[in-house]
């Protein structure tokens, strides 16, 4: 008989962590064959995940040739075929020859990696029976890897109510743990890497950072995974000063700036507007891989820094990195915000050509975006019908939005009788479209849009802006008459436009949907609520500080020259992210040029 001890330092089992090849691996397995090791536990609880990382099938043909293989071993397995590729249908189909087998038990360690397995939407069903599995064999108090895993499934899901529930059933949550809520609240929204902003990502967001509190009042010490989590809330928010904070605890701290803080960070500072900060701490970092690159490509390029996104976009040729699909979304979208048709077009003609890259979706809707904001709205539209897969909803809201943009009402309405057919509840279709009218003063048309969104129960999306006064975020609302500060910026306001019309300003009011008396809608310009976010900065803020402004949509006509005018009046750098883009207005200029 071998001794544990014995077994562990027996040479045979040390030369398997020395195989890279499947040709050496089975002269070790006929050694451990020969030698009698092959046939206990331990030595076979090293060769399964060895085998299935080097050859799945081999590893099965392995498992298959135990006469009574124990829960360890069946757990040793599953672990391995989830982590050797996600072969999900193998991992099941283990985990019901454990069913069937009326010796073996499920245990703590059979379910986590089988929740990991079913963290998509084609296995979802098969993960949700899985929770009913452990409710039925496991006693609580549940294992904390259990919970984590079950936590971490749903939030896959997008339930992150779910997750929240299983965590505050959790009786001191180890790191992990709670590392899996936090980054379960940072996954959750929906921010592409433009950065758009809605009602559900800042509430995720905010979520996100209270937690984070939370773990600090308690015994549990942050670590470097923890804080890539909330430096993403804090990028998507625009909370520069939390953001900065926590670049400051990880210093104060002795924490890791590994790759994946370092990323978090550039992107951070990027969607904040310190543009500078970020490609600072970029050129920086000794190593840089593709997920830092996309993260500074797409800071240039919301902030309309095109040439240097394309050149950042040659560096990681040079350095030898491969571009992944997220690069090409980056890059496209930087050319688009600056007008680099021709250049943009390489790009995307280059991810075939040269990176043998099929397009997707999301860069066929970049593409058309490109297009479309240069006016070029037919050949926007004949790559729309082109396409080798069926356009989605954002292909034809780019084209939508294009069509808003330069006045073209025949491809306008098309894209909108699409979009209803793939959105018939998504107002800022609907809204679009009535810009357009709008612009075209064909009220009709617009009260028409207004009643079929009634007809469809369907309410706009209010517009909303955040700004961030001494750490502290405050929203407003389109007319909002909700915060306790009310009357003072309702009192600046009136000082602003005093201003504006001092300086020639006229309200540019095709922009308002409501076919009332002109003199009404520049009252309802007025109370947007950019307008109203920097009425409060101008009134709480330190007048050698930046204003942020963080939107949830797209920057009117009307808002982005007056705040060019503020920017001048007032001695003021207001910078404002909205839901495509930052503008950067400084002495009554925008850093877009008028291009957006």
């Amino acid at each position: 008989m071998f001794s544990l001890t014995c077994l562990s330092t027996h040479p045979v089992i040390q030369l398997l962590d020395k195989c890279i090849t499947l040709r050496t691996f089975k002269q070790v397995h006929a050694q451990a064959i020969t030698t009698g090791l092959a046939v206990h536990t331990y030595p076979l609880s090293r060769i399964l995940p060895i085998s299935s990382a080097l050859s799945l099938s081999y590893a099965l043909s392995i498992f298959n040739q135990i006469p009574n293989p124990t829960i360890f071993l069946f757990n040793t397995l599953i672990s391995s075929v989830v982590n050797c590729k996600y072969h999900t249908r193998i991992a099941l189909s283990l985990y019901n020859r454990i069913l069937s087998d009326k010796t073996l038990v499920p245990n703590s360690f059979t379910y986590p990696s089988l929740f990991k397995a079913c963290g998509s939407s084609e296995w979802a069903e098969h993960g949700r029976a899985l929770h009913t599995h452990v409710l039925k064999f496991l006693e609580p108090p549940y294992d904390h890897y259990v919970q984590s895993s079950l936590l971490v499934f749903y939030a896959k899901l997008g339930q992150v109510g779910t997750s929240r529930y299983l965590f505050n059933e959790i009786s001191n949550p180890d790191l992990a743990t709670w590392n899996s809520i936090l980054n379960a609240y940072a996954r959750s929204n929906g921010s592409t890497c433009a950065g758009i902003l809605t009602d559900k990502d800042a509430t995720s967001s905010l979520e996100c950072l209270n937690l984070f509190r939370e773990l600090q009042g308690s015994k549990v010490r942050p670590n470097e995974v923890t804080l890539v989590a909330v430096v993403s809330a804090c990028a998507n928010l625009g909370a520069l000063a939390q953001g900065v904070w926590v670049h400051a605890y990880l210093r104060k701290h002795n924490l890791q700036l590994n790759i994946f803080v370092a990323t978090a960070l550039v992107d951070m500072y990027s969607k904040c507007g310190c543009l500078d900060l970020a490609y600072q701490l970029f050129s920086l970092l000794p190593r840089r891989d593709v997920f830092c690159y996309n993260a500074m490509i797409g800071g240039f390029g919301f902030h309309g820094f095109g040439h240097q996104a394309l050149d950042l976009f040659s560096e990681i040729k040079v350095e030898g990195l491969i571009p992944d699909d997220v690069t090409f979304v980056v890059t496209i979208s930087a050319c688009s915000h600056v007008g680099l048709v021709e250049e943009g077009r390489r790009v995307f003609n280059s991810m075939k050509e040269i990176f043998e890259i099929e397009p997707k979706l999301e860069h066929y809707s970049c593409l058309v975006d490109l297009l479309g904001r240069a006016g070029q709205l037919m050949e926007a539209e004949e790559i729309v019908r082109d396409m080798p897969m069926k356009p989605n909803a954002v292909v034809w809201r780019s084209l939508l939005g294009a069509a808003k943009v330069h006045g073209n009402l025949e491809i306008g309405e098309v894209a909108l009788k699409k979009l209803l057919q793939l959105e018939p509840g998504t107002s800022g279709n609907y809204v679009l479209l009535s810009n357009l009218y709008a612009r075209m003063n064909r009220w009709e048309d617009v009260n028409k849009v207004r009643r079929l969104m009634k007809d469809h129960t369907i309410d706009k999306f209010p517009g909303s802006s955040m700004v961030e006064i001494d750490g502290t975020l405050h929203e407003f609302l389109t007319g909002d008459r909700t915060h306790p500060r009310l009357e003072e910026v309702h009192s600046k306001l009136d000082d602003i436009n005093r201003a504006l019309r001092a300086y020639g300003h006229k309200p540019g009011t095709m922009d308002v949907l409501f076919d009332i008396e002109e003199e009404e809608k520049e009252d309802a310009l007025s109370y947007h609520s950019e307008r109203l976010a920097i009425a409060f900065a101008l009134i709480t803020s330190d007048s050698r500080v930046p204003i942020r402004v963080i939107k949830n949509l797209r920057v009117c006509s009307d808002c982005h020259a007056s705040t060019k005018l503020i920017s001048l009046i007032y001695g003021r750098e207001i910078i404002v992210r909205d839901r495509t883009r930052f503008h950067c207005f400084r002495d009554g200029t925008c850093s877009c040029s008028d291009y957006w």
